[in-house]
C-alpha cells in the first residue's frame, strides 16, 4: 500500500495534467475528507498507508475533480465568513469575494438595520452570515429558485438562523420596505457563459446569465427596489468584474444618492453601494459626512 505522502505526490500529478490550478491543495483536501481528517493532519501522517476501501473512495473523487468538478461540491460544505455552508449544484458556490462585502456591509451599519433582504440569495451564504451577526434583524432570503430556497433552508437550520425564505422573481412576492438590500444577481453577459472554467459552468445557469449585456437583472432590479427602500436605506450590489463604475453610475442616472465602488481583496471595483434617494430621518449608517446613529423605520 502506497503511503500518504506516495498518495499526495501522485493525485498532485494527476490533476495538474488535467491543468486544475492549485492541484496539491486539491489533492490535499480531497484525502483529508476521505480520511476524515484535517488537511494540516496530513502532514504529521506521511508515512502512513491507506486501506484500500478509503483508497477506492479516493479514486472517485479524484476522477470527478479533473473532469471540472467543483472542490467544494466534492467535499460537500465550503466555509464562508468563519460559517461552514452546504455548497452543491443548487445555487453558486459561496467564494471569497463575497465575503469582502459582507465585511464591508458590517462596517457600514454602526447599528443593525431592523430589517435586511438577502435578494437572490442562492446558498443562504450572504443572508446568514448577516443573520448571525446581526440576530434582532428581521432578514428575508429571497430567490427566484426553489432548488436554492431548499439549499438556503438546509444552511440555515445547519447554522440556527432566524431568517424567513421567499419564492419570487426579483420583487414579485417581496412585501414592506428594508433598510438594506443586498443582492449577489447574475451578471454574466449570455455569450461569454460558454468561456467560463468548467468548474463556474457547474453552477445553475439561472444564477450566472444576466443577458446579453449581463446587466439586464440588475437594471430590473434597480428600476423594482425602489417601492421597498426606507428613507435612506443601504442598497449593496455584488456585480462583474468590468461592471462597478457602469452601475454606479446608473445608480446616480436613477437618483440613488452616494453612489460608489468598493474592492474586493484583489482589487477589483466589484461592489456597489448606494443610498436611497429620499431626503428623511437618517439611517445609521457611517458615511463620510458622519450621519448621526438615528434608528432606521421600519414599516
Amino acid at each position: 500500500m502506497k503511503s500518504i505522502l506516495e498518495i499526495v505526490s501522485s493525485g498532485t500529478a494527476y490533476l495538474e495534467k488535467r491543468k486544475i490550478e492549485e492541484a496539491r491543495l486539491n489533492m490535499e483536501h480531497l484525502l483529508a475528507h476521505v480520511l476524515g481528517c484535517r488537511r494540516l493532519d496530513l502532514y504529521l501522517r506521511f508515512n502512513e498507508t491507506v486501506p484500500e476501501g478509503q483508497l477506492t473512495t479516493l479514486r472517485d473523487l479524484l476522477r470527478r475533480r479533473g473532469e471540472g468538478e467543483p472542490l467544494q461540491h466534492l467535499l460537500g460544505t465550503v466555509e464562508f465568513c468563519g460559517h461552514e455552508f452546504v455548497s452543491d449544484h443548487r445555487a453558486l458556490i459561496p467564494r471569497p469575494e463575497t465575503e469582502t462585502l459582507v465585511e464591508l456591509i458590517l462596517k457600514k451599519f454602526a447599528t443593525p438595520p431592523a430589517r435586511l433582504l438577502d435578494m437572490a440569495t442562492g446558498s443562504g451564504c450572504i443572508g446568514l452570515s448577516l443573520a448571525k451577526a446581526w440576530p434582532l434583524s428581521e432578514i428575508i432570503l429571497a430567490d427566484i429558485s426553489e432548488d436554492a430556497l431548499d439549499l438556503a433552508r438546509l444552511n440555515a437550520s445547519r447554522l440556527s438562523a432566524n431568517i424567513k425564505l421567499l419564492r419570487s422573481d426579483l420583487f414579485e412576492k417581496i412585501t414592506g420596505t428594508f433598510d438594506l438590500i443586498v443582492a449577489n444577481l447574475p451578471y454574466i453577459p449570455t455569450a461569454e457563459i460558454q468561456t467560463l472554467s468548467p468548474e463556474v459552468k457547474r453552477d445553475p445557469v439561472l444564477a450566472l446569465d444576466g443577458g446579453p449585456d449581463g446587466l439586464r437583472i440588475v437594471e430590473r432590479f434597480l428600476n423594482d427596489v425602489l417601492p421597498h427602500l426606507n428613507p435612506n436605506a443601504l442598497i449593496a450590489l455584488e456585480v462583474g468584474h468590468d461592471q462597478g463604475a457602469l452601475v454606479a453610475t446608473r445608480c446616480t442616472e436613477l437618483g440613488y444618492l452616494n453612489a460608489t465602488t468598493a474592492p474586493d481583496l484583489p482589487g477589483i471595483h466589484r461592489f456597489v453601494f448606494a443610498i436611497a434617494p429620499v431626503q428623511v430621518a437618517k439611517l445609521s449608517v457611517i458615511q463620510d459626512d458622519e450621519w448621526n446613529d438615528q434608528s432606521p423605520s421600519v414599516n
